[in-house]
This record gives C-alpha cells, structure tokens and sequence, in this order.
C-alpha cells in the first residue's frame, strides 16, 4: 500500500489515467514475494485499462528469470512506475530567509498496482503482445522498426525464451509529491532552482507548474 500523508494533498484522483501515461514510458518494477523471499524485474508493461473493475497489467519476462516459476495461484504482484523525481533544497524557499523552518524534501511522481499474477505460455499470446509492445515504442520513431522486419522464425525462437505474465489488478493508488504543501512563494522557488538542473529537475519543475494549474 502506497503511504499517503494525512492531508492528502498528494493524492491522485485517477491514478488509472497516471498509470496510463507512465507506463507509456516508463517501465515498471514488479515485485513478488515467496518462500524464496523479494524478487523484484524491470518490466516494460501494457495497460488495459477496461479489462477488469481496475484494469490488467501485461508483460513478460525471460524465460530464465526465475521469478515467474514462483507463480503461483494466489501470488500478488506489485508494480511500480515511477515518474520524474527530484531533490528540493531548501534554499530555494523565501521561508528559509523569512523562518529559516525549512528542511529539504524530494519531489516525485509515483504509481502502484497490486493485484494476482497469471503466467502465459501460449506462442499466440507471446506473439501478439510482443508485436502490440513494440508497436507502441515504435510508433513515434522515424526509422520504425516492425516485428515483420525479422524473419518469421527467428521471432517465433525469440519468443520461446520469454513467459507471459498478466496482472488483474485489485489496488491502484497514485501520489504526485510536488509541494503541494508549501506556500505560492515556495513552490515558485522550487521551480527555478529546478530550473537550472539536469534532465530530470527540469521535469520536475514542469510536473509542478502543471499541478499549479490544476
């Protein structure tokens, strides 16, 4: 379960519509725990967001990971997407010259799903989400790459190495943690000391004048 502070400021109203827009670009972490203890893979996923009350989680791991042979019939999976994130000096707060009661902070953008893992080995089911995968980080790209450019049996032996995995998921919360607690005049300072930062502070700073204009 996503901690989410008292107030609440952070909480996500659709955290489906979240879930959509991360998974697009981010891939996930999904963990599991069995006798074995945490296991936790990096996985690229699909949403389907009108398949169950919640929505399902698409993926697939090597074969070699073990992870998915601990599958079992009541095994719940977790799945984390994160977002943008940052750290938050204090510096940048008027209050720190006004008070000086400041402390630093990270700013962030989070999703998690939970719900029962079910693994698949059918080649038509490994078939056509691989191809539905890859259509959807090819699609922007100039040089598109298809699974039709590689011969035939090549990707059906590729897709012998890979199980299917598919979560129902039954818990969904999303946090947006974007100061949402401090002061107009924080929240400006924050965004140019973001301002000039890396690749990721710059998304930051633009995650929190969208929430400003919420």
């Amino acid at each position: 379960m996503l901690y989410q502070p008292g107030h609440r400021k952070f909480e996500v109203e659709d955290p489906a519509a979240l879930l959509g827009e991360l998974c697009r670009h981010s891939p996930a972490t999904l963990v599991t725990y069995t006798a074995e203890g945490f296991r936790s893979t990096i996985l690229p996923l699909l949403f389907d967001p009108a398949d169950g009350p919640h929505g399902t989680l698409r993926g697939h791991w090597a074969r070699g990971n073990p992870q998915w042979r601990e599958v079992g019939e009541a095994t719940q999976g977790l799945a984390i997407f994160n977002g943008p994130d940052a750290y938050v000096s204090p510096s940048w707060y008027p209050e720190k010259r006004v008070t000086g009661k400041v402390v630093p902070t990270w700013n962030y953008i989070t999703v998690q799903a939970q719900g029962r893992l079910r693994v698949r080995h059918e080649t038509e089911w490994l078939l056509a989400h691989v191809r539905r995968l890859v259509n959807r980080h090819e699609e922007e790209r100039p040089d598109r790459w298809s699974l039709d450019d590689a011969p035939a049996d090549y990707i059906e032996t590729q897709a012998r190495a890979i199980v299917g995995l598919e979560i129902e998921i039954d818990r969904l919360d999303g946090k947006r943690k974007l100061g949402q607690n401090r002061s107009d005049a924080d929240i400006a300072g924050a965004i140019a000391g973001l301002g000039s930062g890396d690749a990721g502070d710059l998304a930051v700073a633009a995650a929190m004048l969208e929430e400003q204009r919420r």
